[in-house]
């Protein structure tokens, strides 16, 4: 039986059944014209589905406020940033680590990028820190001798035993390192060749300890995928980590596409893999053991987003669980420490913001039986109750990620709010996803780790379907299929009784779950078609140990 029949189905056993609800179905061809409406009392049935509706509204509402709180924090606190540093003397010797996984196509163009860089020679230590189990090894180790002959300072290091993943890859490179400074690049991404230039000089103060730049992308233009998730990495890089910084807040590395003092990871007890966000654990330990980070927004290092919707849809997966896992294991530590009221504050919607995904599920199932008591409850409650609350926990949203695109693109950022539909659909998408991610964090649940493909795809052209490494779509796609066709029945139910109000925020749920779901299944059949079940890379997909974290 199909997912719409079967809703049908049980709205008609309601309406037969011999209970309050009878009442509601029994008047649903014409509600609107209810002599009793306005005087409508809440029963037992009404309260089961009330009470967890307007807790689940609250909290997501408590979370829009603060993006509301972020965006206000930017703004007002514009005039906080760092100022030029001075000229350094002499110039440190620095570390590159550079940590790969199968990276066949993107490991060549990375070594390339940091060959260039226009740093003295004799002042570098770049390590491959080459994990993979494929010819990437080959590919890697070629690359390396090839800058060895013309005598670049790079080494190839292989591990066979992958403990740790990333976090483990490292913590092994830092052994035989010898920079004073380190800096952290992914195979995805294409440092500049003054990028060494333009970030130690900040470190002239001792108690810096890490220096973050800005992400760009190399593919944002490819498809309504990549626009969307720009526009979403644009709002944690702009508005988010420029908010945090700048009001005196604890805020993290992302795991590339920065520069580390050596002693500082030390110090804070070095890398650790029993979160899948290794990055955030060590820059809050790091934090709480006072050194200070700098967030530099002007200094860009482009990067290569995923292209293909369960590429996205594991790496969002692993970031919501990581910050879950960190949660747990970084909060009790900040609560009890000695910083300032407003960094704890910002450290529990920081760490705890992913949370917001299983109460979306929640309210998902929620909202039909919810919209259905609230009509019989007349205009005034949902006016002035529901509308707030919605606004809240919606509409901060759109302030969010537009503050981001006009800092960004004073000239052409009004062609953003055109994505902007689809960028609140895809985040409704994830939730199921996400959800059951955050759910295993909290729970301790050991996972699947997927790793995040990357196929060298620049501006509008190269393409990945001929390409291997993939992320299998599993059974998700199915749920989320049928909650697109569970909103579509609310759409119908909200057309039939002219609730014409809610229509658009409910195709934004169609939308979203069809959307994530049908490119899921699509891509899917697309990868067994061309390559069939024994190129699907099965490699790829490796059960974690707990919380390990990955690439």
């Amino acid at each position: 039986m199909s997912v719409l029949s079967s809703a049908q189905h049980l709205l008609g056993l309601l309406a037969a059944a011999q209970s309050p609800v009878s009442n509601y179905w029994s008047k649903l061809t014409d509600p609107h014209r209810n002599p009793f409406r306005g005087l409508y009392q809440l029963n037992s049935f009404d309260l089961a589905i009330m009470i967890p509706y307007f807790i689940v509204l609250v909290i997501l509402a408590a979370y829009g406020l603060h993006r509301y709180w972020l965006v206000y924090s930017y703004f007002k606190n514009r005039r906080n940033v760092p100022g030029p540093p001075p000229a350094l003397a002499e110039w440190p010797k620095v570390t590159i680590q550079l940590p790969i996984y199968n990276e066949r196509y993107v490991i060549e163009r990375l070594v390339d990028a940091v060959a260039r860089f226009d740093y003295p020679r004799e002042l570098l230590d770049i390590q491959v820190l080459d994990d993979s189990t494929d010819e990437t090894q080959q590919v890697a180790r070629a690359c390396v001798e090839r800058y060895q002959a013309l005598g670049l300072p790079i080494r190839h290091l292989h591990r066979n035993d992958r403990t740790g993943f990333k976090a483990g890859a490292l913590a092994a490179g830092l052994e035989s390192a010898t920079g004073e400074f380190v800096a952290i690049f992914d195979a995805d991404f294409l440092p500049s060749p003054d990028f060494l230039r333009r970030t130690l000089p900040y470190f002239f103060d001792p108690g810096t300890a890490m220096v973050q730049t800005r992400w760009t992308y190399l593919n944002r233009h490819y498809s309504a995928l990549t626009e969307v998730e720009t526009i979403l990495l644009d709002g944690h890089f702009v508005v988010e980590h420029g908010a945090r910084s700048r009001s005196g807040a604890f805020f993290n590395f992302n795991g590339t596409a920065g520069v580390w003092r050596r002693c500082a990871i030390d110090d804070a007890g070095g890398w650790q893999h029993d979160t899948l966000t290794e990055d955030t654990d060590l820059s809050y330990r790091a934090q709480l053991r006072g050194w200070r980070f700098l967030y530099l927004p002007d200094i860009e290092c482009a990067s290569e987003l995923p292209v293909e919707m369960n590429a996205f849809k594991a790496q969002q997966a692993r970031w919501a669980k990581g910050l879950m896992q960190t949660a747990k294991k970084i909060l009790p530590r900040v609560l009890r420490s000695d910083q300032p009221a407003h960094v704890k504050a910002e450290a529990v919607f920081h760490l705890t913001a992913n949370i917001s995904y299983p109460f979306m599920v929640v309210l998902s199932t929620l909202l039909l039986p919810a919209m259905i008591v609230r009509f019989y409850q007349g205009w005034f409650q949902m006016l002035f109750i529901d509308l707030p609350l919605f606004l809240a926990s919606s509409c901060s949203i759109s302030g969010f990620y537009m503050a981001s695109q006009r800092a960004l693109y004073p000239r052409t950022w009004k062609r953003s709010i055109l994505y902007l539909p689809l960028v609140m659909a895809v985040g409704i998408g994830l939730s199921v996803r996400n959800a059951k991610a955050v759910l295993e964090a909290v729970f301790g649940m050991e996972s699947e780790f997927a790793r995040t493909p990357k196929f060298n795809i620049d501006g509008q052209s190269g393409t990945w379907r001929k390409k291997l490494y993939r992320n299998r779509a599993g059974w998700m796609p199915y749920l989320e299929v049928a909650l697109g066709r569970y909103f579509a029945l609310t759409v119908v139910y909200s057309i039939q009784n002219e609730n014409y109000a809610t229509t658009p925020f409910l195709l934004l749920f169609v939308w979203g779950f069809l959307y994530t779901g049908v490119m899921s299944f699509a891509q899917g059949w697309t990868e067994r078609f061309r390559f069939g079940a024994r190129q699907a890379a099965p490699s790829e997909i490796r059960p974690a140990a707990s919380g390990a974290p990955g690439f």
